[in-house]
């Protein structure tokens, strides 16, 4: 007999950023995904407009209805900054108090839509400042952001972000020694990014990130190019790394992640369920 892993799958919707939101989650859960990856954005779910609660309140419903689950995620690259990319952050010199805000916005978001992970970045490190210095000032934004989510029960995950401060799990590992392995501070597991560039081979990052590990995000990619892919088209070997994240009791979203907003989005969703689904089989004798 044949049954697949028990994995979950989810959809980014920043997969769908051509869509309205509504429209995107009706066709991720039409085509058979467990949850989304919803992207705070101001095309989908703006946590600034006035209307925000109203329209958080229609979201949890909407989800609801469909059976989907959800993580909320802060990386829309341009949500605070339309001019610069992942501008400000958590560890930089100006404005650090907008990205504070934004990730407690997203905590309690993520409480009225019943989601219990959001996901983010560290941001890039001012130049001057020594990797002790950007460590201590993530560190601080983060125990401010873990005392609002102890307050909501909502567990942080972050994202080693190639190019940013916190770029591999070796740097998240560092930080969470720092506040002093807080447990709502787990890992977000990008496995295209761990791909492209960890030094060790991606398996041995599925394994070292497990005991973290709250959220994965999944795309193919290419050593070294940092450009999310669909299945099969770069150089990722999928079926060992899913059996891992099962055996080793990953039970939250493995979230599909590449960024589109063509209007072959829902084809590429569906391809992309089908090639997890082919890719996580667990085989037993009949």
């Amino acid at each position: 007999m044949t049954r697949t892993l028990p994995l979950r799958f989810g959809y980014g919707t920043n997969g769908f950023a051509g869509y309205p939101l509504d429209d995107a989650l009706r066709v991720i859960a039409g085509i058979g995904y467990d949850g989304v990856g919803l992207t705070l954005s101001r095309r989908h779910l703006d946590p600034f407009a006035p209307a925000a609660p109203a329209r958080v309140a229609h979201v949890a419903r909407l989800l609801d209805r469909l059976g989907l689950s959800v993580v909320i995620e802060t990386g829309d690259p341009h949500l605070l900054d339309p001019g610069r990319a992942h501008q400000p952050g958590l560890i930089s010199e100006h404005g650090r108090e907008t990205r504070i805000d934004l990730v407690v916005r997203a905590v309690r978001i993520a409480a009225d839509l019943g989601a219990d992970t959001v996901h983010l970045c560290s941001g890039h490190a001012p130049a001057h400042l020594t990797a002790d210095a950007a460590f201590d000032r993530l560190a601080a934004s983060c125990e401010r952001l873990l005392t609002v989510a102890e307050t909501h029960g909502v567990t942080l995950a972050l994202e080693p972000e190639p190019e940013m401060f916190v770029h591999g799990i070796d740097g998240f590992e560092a930080l969470r020694t720092r506040l002093g392995d807080h447990p709502l501070l787990r890992l977000t597991l990008d496995v295209g990014h761990a791909y492209c560039v960890e030094p060790r081979p991606l398996i041995d990052c599925v394994r070292t990130a497990l005991p973290h590990l709250a959220h994965v995000q999944i795309e193919d990619m290419v050593r070294g190019v940092h450009r999310h892919l669909e299945f099969g088209t770069g150089e990722i070997d999928f079926p060992p790394v899913l059996r891992a994240l099962a055996v080793g009791g990953h039970r939250g979203l493995v979230s599909v992640e590449i960024q589109d907003d063509s209007p072959a989005a829902p084809e590429v969703a569906r391809r992309s369920l089908a090639f997890l689904r082919d890719a996580a089989p667990l085989r037993e004798a009949a």
